[in-house]
């Protein structure tokens, strides 16, 4: 399963920045409204760069290894315990889907009500999803020429809406309650770290180091702040972090149907893509382009039933999984230089990612400067790097079976 070079800088830095322009980024953006316009700023541009820099460095160990991204975790976890990353990946990752389906469909629909033209959101969803399954039977390679185009597009309209809300006066916010600014960092800093379980089906794919971290650390941190910032502004002069309300107040238009479809379908092609690499860790035959074509059906059937008001307790539980799962194998792959491959099971990271799990559950709801995800990484790699000291061979490279 070790994949080949494919994707140069260019089009890994669109691929990524691409991934980032969305409405549901646009969507949390907006929740950083409490903060005030300065304060929101700074939460978001901390909380990426941290969250950031981990999405990168797990990319990075993905191409030194040359293995999709699940499957490098065997390096830490053994093979079997790959097997449950992958299966709460997929689970991840079809909530994603469904969550971008419902945003988008909820977008299109009420701005083709506000342009004059009837579209239900379940309509709206169908076309998206349609999208995405077509976006998603080409392949990761077949549609890289429309993907670095539609990424060159989204990115001239972010910049001209950009230019309309960053260019209005921001209002004075009440002085944010106690704790109010390491909720907006976790905000931030969750996001990508959402991307971890996946960055590795596209870094190993990368010609060279460099365009394997830099590229998306480039890409995706100036796409994902670019849109927490707009929903931040949008929701400081519209009164709404809804990205539809943002766009209307801004005289967007149907500039802001163009926007919100081809965002929807570049960012969730990544999800159900790397969602059947998943699967493909479990069952190696696994096809993936028909398995990413059935993730985006069955992610567009859940999103009809999709309570989005559980929008924020979905992000959170994302950062309880897979923040100390980055924590331990992060510590693996650059502190302890450990390889444990040849195992089916090892119970020292599994131990690990417990541990941390229950830490982050604890102090999820802290007033932490920094807030629990990145807590948590820290916690979990010190945690791991003594259990793996402190226990005999729990270090040492086990020969194959």
């Amino acid at each position: 399963m070790t994949s080949q070079p494919t994707l140069g800088f260019t089009a890994h830095f669109l691929l990524w920045f691409g991934a980032a322009v969305s409405v549901a980024e646009m969507l949390a953006g907006g929740f950083l409204a409490e903060l005030g316009f300065a304060r929101g700023m700074t939460a978001n541009l901390l909380g990426h760069l941290a969250g950031t820099i981990i999405l990168v460095l797990a990319g990075l160990a993905a191409f030194r290894q040359r293995e999709p991204a699940v499957r490098s975790m065997r390096a830490s976890l053994g093979a079997r315990g790959s097997w449950l990353v992958s299966g709460l990946n997929v689970l991840q990752l079809v909530g994603w889907t469904a969550v971008m389906v419902f945003e988008g469909g909820h977008a299109l629909s009420g701005l083709g009500a506000s342009l004059g033209f009837a579209l239900s959101q379940n309509a709206a969803a169908l076309i998206l999803g349609g999208g995405i399954a077509l976006w998603a039977a080409a392949g990761v390679t077949g549609m890289r020429t429309v993907n670095v185009a539609a990424a060159g597009l989204l990115l001239v309209l972010c910049t001209i809406l950009g230019v309309r809300l960053f260019g209005q006066p921001m209002p004075v916010v009440a002085p944010p309650p106690p704790g109010a600014f390491g909720r907006g960092f976790e905000l931030a800093c969750v996001m990508p770290l959402s991307w971890f379980p996946l960055i590795g089906d596209y870094a190993c794919r990368a010609k060279n180091a460099r365009t394997a971290w830099l590229a998306p650390l480039l890409g995706y941190f100036s796409g994902s702040c670019l849109m927490y910032g707009l929903g931040l502004a949008g929701a400081l002069t519209s009164g709404s972090p809804e990205p539809t309300a943002i766009m209307l107040a801004a005289g967007f238009g149907s500039l802001a149907l163009v926007v919100i479809a081809l965002s929807t379908i570049t960012t969730t092609f990544l999800d159900v893509f790397s969602a059947a690499v998943s699967t493909a860790n479990v069952a190696p035959r696994t096809s993936l382009r028909l398995a990413a074509v059935g993730f985006t059906v069955l992610g567009t059937l859940l999103a009809s039933v999709l309570p989005v008001e559980r929008y924020i307790d979905f992000l959170l539980l994302i950062g309880s999984l897979f923040a100390p799962l980055a924590g331990l194998f992060l510590a693996d792959a650059y502190l302890l230089k450990t390889d444990r491959r040849a195992l089916t099971l090892d119970l020292p990271a599994m131990a690990s990612w417990a541990a941390g799990f229950v830490f982050y559950r604890l102090v999820m709801n802290a007033s932490l400067p920094v807030g629990p995800t990145l807590t948590a990484v820290v916690f979990t790699a010190l945690l791991h790097c003594g259990l793996r000291l402190a226990l005999p061979g729990a270090r040492k490279s086990p020969s194959a079976a």
